[in-house]
């Protein structure tokens, strides 16, 4: 997302680059390390004192703007929404390494060669488009990428760069709920988790849905409505087996190194079923809850 609603896309284009501000005033080039982990320790404390209201929201301004200087590769695929919101996309290439222009739009850039053609979102599946439709300024649409190279001509699809889980035993039970996630966040308010929880907010922008960590996007991450308790919540669509304990217990242990003093974080997983594995794991980590999901399938004559 070039600008908040896309509204520096179009020079983007004409120009191009894609690129990030947060109020950053200061040349990268000698501070990117390899690791994210490094670059938001030490960023962290000074998003905060350019005014960032905690952690978390420091946190997420550090990760994607190292994701924008460091982690996207030259050679890499960025589609952006155009400045019209149109229903359409800039398709581009990233060519060129970190460089900053003080004082201009969006000074933490990246050179792209942008194609002359847009791609429509209505040519998406409708996954796609869910994946484009989050809050954050950058978003990995790696799941995606063979679907984003067929579309747009750009040649085989890259290797994804955040590792997968294995697939869901009884992948067919989720047919009829393949969006769940999307279904999750626009009911939210009318869930047991949103009697307690709000999904992370930050300026207006939904950014608690895939909320990035250094071990892969967050389904969703919500804040208690009295501000105490942080919750990572995780998805399955289908059977959970007793490794989703691992992995939402990384993004826990990711999130309270981002914590408020006295803030406490809890996860709670979501799938349509369990198995004995996965209670046994979910009994000794107290932290953690297990819900399911149900989903109703009625035919009604006329």
């Amino acid at each position: 997302m070039l600008g908040r609603g896309s509204s520096a896309a179009g020079e983007a284009r004409a120009d191009g680059f894609i690129g990030v501000d947060y109020k950053a005033d200061e040349d990268l080039t000698n501070q990117l390390p390899e690791d994210w982990r490094e670059f938001n320790e030490l960023w962290i404390p000074k998003f905060l004192e350019l005014g960032r209201p905690n952690r978390i929201s420091a946190g997420l301004a550090a990760g994607q703007l190292w994701t924008v200087a460091k982690g996207i590769q030259i050679g890499d695929l960025v589609l952006s929404p155009t400045a019209t919101n149109s229903g359409e996309l800039y398709v581009g290439i990233v060519t060129s390494d970190y460089h900053f222009r003080q004082g201009e739009t969006l000074p933490h850039r990246r050179g792209v060669n942008w194609q002359a053609n847009t791609l429509k979102k209505s040519d998406c599946s409708d996954e796609l488009r869910a994946g484009l439709g989050y809050g954050a300024t950058v978003c990995s649409l790696d799941r995606y990428g063979e679907e984003i190279t067929r579309l747009t001509g750009t040649g085989a699809s890259p290797d994804p760069i955040v590792s997968r889980d294995p697939v869901i035993e009884n992948a067919s039970n989720f047919v009829m709920e393949r969006h769940l996630e999307d279904f999750l966040v626009e009911n939210w308010d009318q869930t047991e988790l949103g009697a307690k929880y709000d999904i992370y907010i930050e300026d207006g922008e939904m950014v608690g849905q895939q909320y990035q960590t250094d071990t892969g996007p967050i389904d969703v991450l919500a804040i208690s409505k009295d501000k105490k308790v942080l919750l990572v919540v995780e998805l399955k669509k289908g059977r959970a087996s007793d490794n989703v304990v691992g992995q939402t217990l990384r993004y826990m242990g990711y999130v309270t190194e981002l914590a408020e003093v006295g803030q406490e974080v809890r996860g709670a997983i979501i799938a349509l079923e369990d198995d004995p594995r996965l209670r046994r794991a979910i009994q000794m980590t107290p932290a953690i809850d297990f819900y399911r999901y149900e989903v109703q399938f009625r035919l009604l004559k006329h």
